[in-house]
């Protein structure tokens, strides 16, 4: 990753400041101002304003620890300094292919006026999309073994917006998104029905990234960047004061983290504008994360893969060979092989290929459930490998953990050694069911330990990472760009067994606004037989074709499933366009949007110049209309639409779609008529 066109200016302003001090630092533009202040009894607080007017009132800042006292009141400022950054640097693979990172940055020096006398700084850096702030705790005689039981970092917001939210969970983010006023929000009773999972919502909070909007079009989305050897954050909402205040995943001893000076906790992080498609092209989360550090990421390429998951989740075979229908066989991988090669499909990936699926949850992970390196014996792991390297197709390893991380780390050398001797560069690996040793959950730190030990060693064997059951994305893509996606979020799987009657269409006309935010999402797209028979007659996809097209560009991903089994596609025109969309993208454009009702983006394949648009809407039809000004000038191009039929209904008659070509240039316009639950799908090829 080169930096491109980097300009650093700073200054440094010291001054002997009492608790009357009152600093600021502004955007580039001017349009964002955070204010930070001591309170009348020395608490430290911060406001921040968007053109002009609040959007965060005065919220204070502050810490609990185990056997000390906590860091609230009595705080003087030492000193404080500012400066200004500017670079442009290059995503090795992402939704766009620059990346520009402009802010101006104040820290203040902060120390307790009496014994023990901490000190630590906040550090403020605001940007034309947002602003993000953490604390710096220096190595120091008074405070060198932390246990942090609370960080009291507070969001006093102006109004009882409308907010877009999950519950607080501590162990999954696998719920649907609600859309209440702030004051409504009952994360407690909003519980998601999954089977497979151990939800803990110990208090009425909502898990980030959670967006909202003002009274007067003002969204605010407020998430975190850079957790690394820290709890994850959820946050209480308090209904009657409107406010949110930070609430650390902890364990079942109480802690929240366990550390030691010098540490730096997470940034805090708030995406502000008045446009909603902004918020899915923010890059706020990414630029507040270290340059890359693993170096060259080359051989790991964006691609579309196709893999034996969704036969398993429909029924019609297994993950364990014990049942008798086991789908991980050498004959079934050759199969999909064989149909990826035939499209120009890069990746297979193999689920229950390895020992242990007939005992694979709930068990200690003393007892070693799963082997990462033994196949059962139907399945040739090194005969499939080759085959597919024969076809021109990556094989994508799985590893399932079932929630036992302790087993996985003992065999992350010999797996990842096994993978790298077979050329494979890529894993799927999942967290199914309660955390073990009993007492952890997913998102505390002592999880997200074990997942940047996974993508560390990972990068050592040059293997890229897609991970299930997760901690939230906070940017690490942009450290590790071997982190290529995660499932944090509700996925295509539900659709298939859920008894809540699965995803409802709205679902991803909120996801890109909300969970995309988080970072790449493993969604798994592209079922064409939408009321899954006849493996699933109580269950069905809640979509029309033409959304489930629309998907592979409204929902970004390096990797993108052609989700569905082979014998659905098999010469169906509308495959054409899974064969034809791309992965890896010069430019991403939100061409109108509206949170919870639609969305219509439009992405550069990198390299070629072709377009790719999709649109989808919530449950209601509608009209869109789409300029294609974004087109270079004095070139015609060839589009392809994919359109719901004009009798198209996700219930009703999801199947029905029409396919159009037409001439185009940049001084077009395209109406769609988008299906209740429908969308739309256009290639655009230059002539």
């Amino acid at each position: 990753m080169r930096i491109h066109s980097a300009v650093v200016v700073s200054f440094v302003l010291l001054a002997a400041c009492n608790t009357n001090t009152k600093l600021s630092v502004q955007s580039p533009s001017g349009k964002i101002v955070a204010n930070f202040e001591l309170t009348g009894n020395g608490q430290p607080a911060y406001g921040v304003l968007y053109n002009q007017k609040p959007v965060i009132n005065p919220s204070t800042l502050g810490f609990e620890f185990k056997g000390l006292p906590p860091i609230s009141d009595n705080i003087r400022v030492d000193s404080f300094k500012t400066r200004s950054f500017s670079e442009k640097w290059e995503m090795p693979w992402g939704d766009q292919r620059w990346v520009d990172n402009t802010y101006n940055e104040l820290k203040v020096y902060l120390s307790e006026r009496k014994a023990p006398n901490r000190r630590f700084a906040l550090i403020f850096r605001v940007f034309d999309d947002g602003v993000g702030f953490r604390y710096e705790f220096p190595a120091q005689p008074n405070l060198d073994s932390v246990t942090i039981i609370a960080e009291n970092t507070k969001f006093s917001l102006t109004g009882n917006h409308t907010c877009w939210w999950q519950p607080g969970d501590w162990d999954i983010y696998e719920h649907l998104y609600h859309t209440t006023p702030l004051s409504k929000i009952d994360a407690v009773n909003s519980q998601s029905k999954n089977p497979l999972a151990q939800t803990y919502i110990p208090e009425n909070a909502v898990n980030t990234p959670v967006t909202m909007k003002t009274s007067d079009g003002v969204y605010l989305c407020f998430h975190e960047a850079d957790v690394n050897n820290y709890a994850g954050a959820t946050l209480r909402v308090d209904t009657v004061n409107l406010s949110l205040e930070t609430a650390l995943v902890g364990n079942d001893s109480g802690i929240k983290v366990k550390t030691q000076t010098p540490f730096t906790t997470p940034w805090r992080t708030v995406i502000i504008t008045d446009k909603p498609g902004h918020i899915v092209t923010s890059k706020l989360i990414l630029n507040l994360n270290e340059p890359n550090k693993i170096g060259d990421i080359s051989w790991f390429q964006p691609m579309k893969y196709v893999g034996i998951w969704w036969e398993m989740h429909l029924g019609k075979s297994s993950w364990d060979m014990a049942s008798g229908k086991h789908g991980a066989t050498t004959a079934n991988a050759k199969r999909y092989i064989d149909f990826a090669a035939k499209n120009n499909i890069k990746g297979l990936l193999v689920e229950g290929w390895n020992t242990g699926w007939e005992r694979w949850i709930g068990f200690d992970d003393r007892e070693g459930i799963f082997d990462f390196v033994t196949p059962y014996p139907d399945y040739n792991l090194k005969e499939v490998v080759r085959y597919a390297k024969a076809k021109g197709v990556n094989l994508i390893m799985h590893h399932e953990t079932s929630a036992a991380p302790r087993t996985y780390e003992q065999q992350l050398d010999s797996a990842f050694r096994l993978m790298h001797s077979l050329g494979i560069h890529s894993v799927k690996t999942g967290y199914v069911g309660k955390i073990i040793p009993k007492g952890e959950y997913h998102q505390g730190q002592w999880m997200i330990n074990h997942y940047r030990k996974v993508v560390e060693a990972a990068a050592k064997y040059q293997i890229a990472v897609n991970a299930h059951e997760p901690f939230k994305g906070t940017g690490e893509w942009r450290t590790y760009p071997n982190v290529i996606a995660r499932e944090n979020f509700r996925g295509q799987e539900f659709n298939a067994w859920s008894i809540d009657g699965g995803n409802p269409p709205e679902h991803l006309t909120i996801l890109p606004f909300t969970a995309q935010l988080a970072g790449p999402m493993d969604y798994t797209p592209g079922i064409f037989n939408i009321k899954l028979k006849p493996y699933k007659p109580d269950n069905q996809v809640n979509s029309t074709l033409a959304y489930q097209l629309a998907l592979y560009v409204v929902i970004y991903s390096p990797i993108q499933m052609a989700a569905d089994l082979p014998e659905n596609y098999e010469g169906h025109p509308a495959f054409q366009f899974i064969r034809d969309v791309g992965v890896d993208w010069e430019q991403s454009l939100v061409l109108d949007a509206e949170i919870g009702n639609y969305i219509a983006i439009a992405r550069e394949e990198r390299n070629t110049g072709r377009w790719f648009v999709g649109a989808i809407t919530d449950e209601n039809a509608r009209e869109i209309n789409i300029n294609l000004n974004f087109l270079k000038p004095d070139i015609k191009y060839k589009a392809t639409l994919y359109l719901d039929g004009p009798d198209a209904h996700w219930d009703k008659n999801p199947t029905s779609y029409r396919i159009e070509t037409r001439e185009v240039d940049r001084n077009s316009t395209i109406s769609l008529s988008l299906a209740p639950g429908g969308g739309a799908a256009i290639s655009l090829f230059p002539l």
